[in-house]
């Protein structure tokens, strides 16, 4: 592979609990009676498909009081392990392209994902503010594509959710599951690759 397409959330970054721990906070202070668990299941798409699927009746309030709480709870998110060495290890590389292709806002990435360090090893970002459907369309991954100059055939995108293997494969490329948060269940049955920990990423050929 030759280019290397990466979600964000729960696959470089743990983020579940910064996210999703203040919309149920909100949910419920609204008088929406969700477990976490109903919730936790949208992870990973953009924030209003999450609030419009979960049904409310002002998504657009809901939301806005749930990044309202996101900065009480920043000290959930890190950096998985393994995960910067391998990403500068493939940015590195001259034979490999890396970009980032997130359901984030370009004003959420740099809130939440810019102190980490990461982008200094991505060559090009795509943001959900730049395209017309979120995943499981494949439209970020197109536009990474697009920003990479790449070719499908050798490009891959690195996921944690059932959106990212849609939209992955709806985008005609390679799907790797980000194994170290997400285990392989018959939703992923056509996972292309089932990564243990960041560095099997380094063993693609």
């Amino acid at each position: 592979m030759k280019y290397f397409i990466f979600d964000v959330d729960g696959t470089l970054i743990d983020t579940e609990k910064m996210y999703m721990l203040p919309l149920h906070k909100t949910l419920l202070e609204n008088g929406y009676d969700f477990s976490y668990e109903d919730v936790v299941k949208l992870f990973g798409i953009t924030s209003m498909d999450t609030v419009r699927i979960l049904g409310v009746k002002n998504p657009v309030d809901i939301r806005d009081q749930w990044f309202a709480k996101i900065k009480d709870y920043t000290q959930y998110a890190h950096v998985y392990d393994g995960i910067e060495d391998v990403v500068k290890k493939l940015h590195a590389d001259s034979t490999i392209k890396t970009a980032i292709a997130t359901s984030k806002v370009e004003a959420e990435f740099h809130r939440d994902v810019t102190k980490f360090g990461l982008d200094q090893y991505f060559d090009a970002f795509v943001f959900s503010n730049e395209i017309k459907k979120g995943k499981p369309a494949p439209d970020m991954i197109l536009k990474g594509i697009e920003k990479l100059d790449a070719d499908p055939a050798t490009t891959i995108y690195i996921g944690d959710t059932k959106f990212d293997l849609q939209a992955a494969h709806a985008a005609n490329v390679q799907f790797a599951l980000a194994g170290w948060r997400t285990k392989k269940t018959a939703d992923f049955a056509d996972t292309d690759y089932d990564l243990k920990t960041p560095a099997d990423l380094l063993t693609i050929q």
